[in-house]
């Protein structure tokens, strides 16, 4: 039997949004007799709705939510709720019929203007993280996540993230292994764990092997705690030496440098989207003290702190 999964959009809506998502869900069904999914696009009207780079997607008018699965874009036309007002309401009988609702991006705006994350986890775009968070204050907005699942409600990062939202809804439907084969297909990495830094510089790594993986999970996990090689390779089971030589063959780096870049990553995200003062976010990443931050953050992103800060600032003032 085939799913039902429908995709929401609106005059403005980010294409990749839409497009990203919607083409794992067809690479599902490639190698199997019967496509596992039917897919649709919604919007309040209908008919053609013009994204945010100007091309225009066919719709279907609002009817009844679909019984499986609704996925909201997300793009400039999901602010303020005043003007996705329908689109609220429809949302809302959705999370009582279907049997998940999801977001891409600031599409969890229209999740959270529709009270569907009230008391629950999400994510969003980083640059909206904050945002998210001011506006909807009974929302637990963890802007370093590529995407949370909190019951059956499921958000997810920007743009791209879509796709890793994408796969780890095929992979609960459907298992690991079509997952993986509609990500050969799209030719993308199966999967970014939810948990995974939405900016990380050790994506690209991909280490071949489960211990230098759990070793770099064990040290985001522990970033605030001391990370010595001795650590690390008790966590992947490996000697010192062993480690060393693995860690260093499978991701180009060495054990220190990757620590120093997730001890960075992490401190970059809090730095953005709060207003802690940088002694408290350099402790908090594992940093001996800002200035060995600062050193780090020059070395990683090329800025000091608060310059990546002030970045950031300027970017949020702008979105609202």
């Amino acid at each position: 039997m085939q799913r039902d999964v429908a995709f929401l959009i609106f005059p403005d809506f980010q294409l990749l949004d839409l497009a990203g998502p919607i083409a794992a869900f067809q690479m599902a069904g490639y190698d199997l007799d019967t496509a596992p999914y039917c897919l649709r696009v919604l919007s309040a009207a209908g008919g053609p709705i013009r994204s945010s780079v100007g091309v225009s997607v066919q719709s279907e008018p609002l009817g009844d939510p679909p019984r499986d699965t609704l996925i909201v874009a997300g793009g400039a036309g999901c602010r303020p709720a005043e003007r996705v007002a329908p689109l609220l309401a429809f949302t809302r009988r959705a999370a009582a019929v279907s049997r998940r609702v999801a977001s891409v991006c600031t599409g969890a705006f229209i999740l959270a203007g529709a009270g569907l994350l009230d008391g629950r986890a999400a994510t969003t775009h980083w640059r909206y993280a904050a945002l998210l968070q001011r506006q909807y204050p009974r929302v637990r907005v963890d802007g370093d996540r590529i995407f949370v699942r909190d019951g059956a409600i499921w958000t997810s990062a920007g743009i791209t993230a879509g796709i890793d939202l994408a796969l780890a809804l095929i992979e609960d439907d459907l298992g690991r292994d079509i997952a993986r084969a509609a990500s050969r297909q799209l030719v993308v990495y199966h999967r970014r764990p939810g948990g995974q830094s939405q900016f990380s510089e050790l994506l690209a790594l991909e280490p071949a092997s489960d211990r230098i993986r759990q070793a770099l999970g064990f040290a985001r996990a522990h970033l605030h705690e001391a990370l010595p090689v001795e650590r690390l390779a008790d966590a992947a089971c490996l000697s010192p030496r062993q480690f060393g030589r693995a860690f260093l063959a499978e991701t180009g780096q060495t054990p220190a440098k990757a620590v120093e870049r997730l001890r960075a990553e992490a401190a970059r995200l809090r730095l953005e989207t709060s207003q802690e003062p940088i002694e408290l976010i350099a402790r908090g990443a594992g940093f001996a003290d800002p200035e060995r931050m600062r050193r780090a953050f020059l070395r990683v992103f090329g800025q000091p702190p608060q310059a990546l800060r002030r970045v950031a600032r300027v970017g949020t003032a702008a979105a609202e």
